[in-house]
């Protein structure tokens, strides 16, 4: 399990998730991507952010099965934070971050994307929150930045998912294009923003993030205290142990 920060061509930063076997991240891995682009955000060189998994998909949410075997609150606790660090490093990066996503992007993997600044996706790729199937909520903040709001609610309340191309065609993906031409599209793009000034691109994110009509992390707070309520009811862990048992996985 890792997770690299290595610098590319004139600016070019690219952060890569590893994490087998579906990039389901453990408490750590949260906190290690919140670090990455922190790290990223304050050296002057990094002019855009590049973020991409390797394996069968982007992002699974979180690692249940090792917050199953964590005793206590402590798991939950620490995934909870480890999420909200990480979705608020990435809106808050003072560049441009690129998410390139293919294969699934679920859970945790939509907060990802949904504050992130571009969205290139590979032809399989597919969006969803199945919160309400695993006992909890949350990232509804972020589906909202992807889709309207009653398709979000229906997602949400059903747990389905939609396909890039559909966000695409509703204007919150910007490029779908072959799993394999990926990785080249979004450095492409990457390079395209790289090149202009960065002390433009800066003040342009801040601006931005400035005029957002959502406080993206005070609303994500907010569904995270409905999160704690159904731990503390005990009704979560009953949905977690039948994910765990039933040996519940993405069809991948």
């Amino acid at each position: 399990m890792t997770l690299t920060s290595q610098m590319h061509d004139k600016g070019v930063r690219v952060i890569t998730m590893n994490y087998p076997p579906v990039n389901a991240l453990p408490v750590q891995g949260w906190f290690d991507v919140a670090d990455a682009m922190i790290e990223a955000g304050k050296d002057a060189e990094t002019r855009v952010v590049v973020l991409r998994a390797e394996g069968k998909g982007f992002n699974a949410g979180v690692d249940i099965k090792e917050m199953q075997k964590i005793e206590g609150f402590s798991g939950i606790l620490g995934a909870n934070r480890g999420c909200y660090e990480s979705f608020k490093a990435i809106y808050e990066c003072p560049v441009p971050v690129i998410a390139a996503i293919n294969g699934f992007c679920v859970g945790g993997g939509v907060g990802f994307a949904g504050n992130a600044d571009t969205i290139i996706a590979s032809e399989d790729a597919y969006f969803g929150v199945p919160e309400v199937d695993r006992g909890a909520l949350g990232a509804a903040t972020h589906l909202s930045r992807l889709v309207p709001q009653n398709l979000l609610r229906s997602m949400y309340y059903s747990s389905r998912t939609i396909t890039a191309q559909r966000l695409y065609e509703l204007g919150t993906v910007f490029d779908v294009v072959p799993l394999d031409k990926l990785e080249e599209t979004a450095l492409s793009f990457a390079s395209e923003i790289a090149a202009k000034d960065p002390r433009v691109i800066r003040a342009a994110k801040a601006a931005l993030n400035g005029i957002d009509p959502m406080d993206v992390n005070a609303s994500y707070r907010f569904e995270q205290g409905f999160t704690f309520e159904l731990n503390l009811a005990g009704v979560a862990d009953e949905h977690r142990d039948e994910f765990v048992a039933t040996g519940k996985n993405l069809n991948t």
